[in-house]
């Protein structure tokens, strides 16, 4: 018998906002919204239970402010929650977000919840240009309860040699990956080509898509006017699209409310297992660029809460803002490099398009559908925020699980990773030195610019720098491995130079 505070998902909505002109378009609440009342229809109930959800939780919005999102969205529709909820930024923030929740519904501190997060960028930019004035709300009044990791993802050193920006630090990791599995420059750019091939079939295949277009791997890896080199080895088709108007929403409850409510079996969706944790929270601190202990440690989490292994797993959704990001996802998790298995449901972000920090709640709302269709199937999530250094983890299936749900603490095992040794940083380094790994980033017109380099020094300590901004540099590290090239490092002003030998 399934215990009555078992936690489970009843119900998804989501909704892209596409071809609409800036002034007509539905504002980030309103969207919200729709997504809610789709959930509740998608539970089988009338859209008036949402009167009665007693916790309204929101993933931080990206583009536009509200004054207290989860009341204002609850005033939308016709709720008065006992507890507001809002997340920090992260793409890890939806997946916390349903482990954090499940665990006070299996407390009996929650009954029955909506969780819910919006975009509207593409709005937003397009109204800008346009010289549009959106008369947007500005939402509700209150202050929400704030939950999660609220620290910045870089460093002023970090900054200040130009990795700043995910579409300068998550190539370093690619270029350290290629260097780990022993491929040159063209085998690597062709094996990407692939992995994102398959990404896009699958977002072909999703309404939701916001590029609902299958890529070749050839045109995906091949450098043309319309996929400009944003930072080597990443053209445009590699990269997220923040640039969207989407929104999701699920709504959780427990087993008993459940059947009090009427709901159909049918429809219920269990988390099987989750896990939370974070890797040495900034880049310049971690263990390496191509591999994440917490990525591992969480899964393994995960998994363990219902004593099953990956190869049990048959739906994957594995967070993809770049390459980097899944290729390490997979490798954390045990997942072979020719596994069959897609590793998205959704499409990934560059391709289904990616919310500033919501894309995982369409990630979850796509995989319930899925294990839906087929009773007894597990699918698992992954969320990551910054620059692979917060983590969130689940496991769904519409079958129950043979253990009760049980969460560990993150806190518990946080200090397992915490313990990771790592190289020392050295600010004004001096001397001989190694590449670690590296990145070459464009401008607009695809010209490149700037070389990032994390070295070594011979005693092993690690510098962050700058290549000279010569043609002929950066062309090098463009089509020779530059990983493990030698070169001098000196400091002046604030700023570390590597010269290549």
């Amino acid at each position: 018998m399934i215990h009555d505070r078992t936690p489970i998902l009843i119900g998804a909505g989501q909704y892209t906002q596409k071809d609409v002109e800036p002034a007509q378009a539905q504002e980030p609440l309103a969207l919200m919204a729709e997504c809610a009342r789709r959930a509740a229809a998608d539970s089988g109930l009338d859209r008036r239970v949402l009167a009665q959800v007693d916790t309204v939780a929101v993933v931080n919005i990206f583009g536009w402010h509200y004054g207290n999102p989860p009341r204002a969205l609850a005033e939308q529709i016709g709720a008065q929650p006992a507890t507001e909820i809002y997340t920090t930024l992260g793409g890890n923030t939806p997946q916390y977000l349903v482990n954090e929740i499940a665990t006070r519904i299996a407390n009996s501190t929650t009954q029955l919840a909506l969780l819910g997060g919006v975009e509207a960028v593409y709005s937003v930019a397009r109204a800008r240009r346009a010289g549009v004035s959106l008369q947007w709300s500005s939402g509700a009044g209150g202050e929400p309860t704030v939950i999660g990791e609220s620290r910045q993802g870089t460093t002023d050193h970090e900054v200040a040699h130009g990795a700043m920006l995910p579409t300068t630090v998550y190539p370093m990791f690619e270029n350290a990956l290629r260097a780990h599995y022993g491929l040159n420059i063209d085998e690597h750019r062709r094996r990407l080509g692939r992995l994102c091939s398959r990404f896009t079939e699958v977002a072909a295949a999703n309404p939701y898509a916001w590029f609902p277009v299958r890529r070749s791997a050839e045109e995906i890896g091949t450098v043309t006017p319309q996929n400009r080199m944003i930072a080597f080895p990443y053209p445009k088709y590699m990269n997220a699209i923040l640039d969207v108007d989407q929104a999701a929403a699920v709504i959780m409850t427990s087993v008993g409310h459940a059947r009090a409510l009427g709901i159909d079996p049918s429809r219920w969706v269990y988390l099987w297992g989750c896990g939370d944790a974070n890797d040495h929270w900034f880049i310049s601190e971690r263990v390496n660029y191509f591999s994440s202990p917490a990525i591992r440690l969480a899964g393994r989490k995960a998994l363990a809460m219902v004593g099953i292994g990956i190869d049990d797993i048959d739906y994957f959704d594995l967070y993809s803002c770049f390459p980097s990001a899944v290729q390490i996802g997979r490798d954390m998790l045990g997942i072979p490099a020719d596994d069959a298995r897609p590793l998205t449901v959704t499409g990934g972000l560059p391709y289904h398009g990616g919310p500033g920090n919501n894309y995982v709640m369409h990630s979850i709302a796509t995989m319930m559908a899925k294990l839906r269709a087929k009773p007894g199937t597990k699918g698992l999530v992954t969320g990551l925020g910054w620059y692979i250094t917060k983590h969130a983890v689940g496991i769904y299936s519409a079958q129950p699980p043979a253990r009760p749900f049980e969460r560990e603490d993150p806190k518990a095992y946080q200090a397992e990773i915490d313990r990771e040794p790592h190289p020392a940083l050295v600010l004004e380094p001096s001397g001989a030195g190694t590449i670690e790994t590296y990145t070459v980033a464009h401008d607009r017109e695809g010209t490149p610019v700037r070389g990032i380099v994390i070295g070594r020094l011979d005693d092993g300590r690690r510098f962050f720098a700058n290549t000279p901004d010569d043609r002929a540099t950066l062309e090098s590290l463009m089509t020779d491995e530059g990983v493990g090239r030698r070169g001098v490092v000196s400091s002046a002003n604030g700023t570390n130079r590597f010269e290549l030998q």
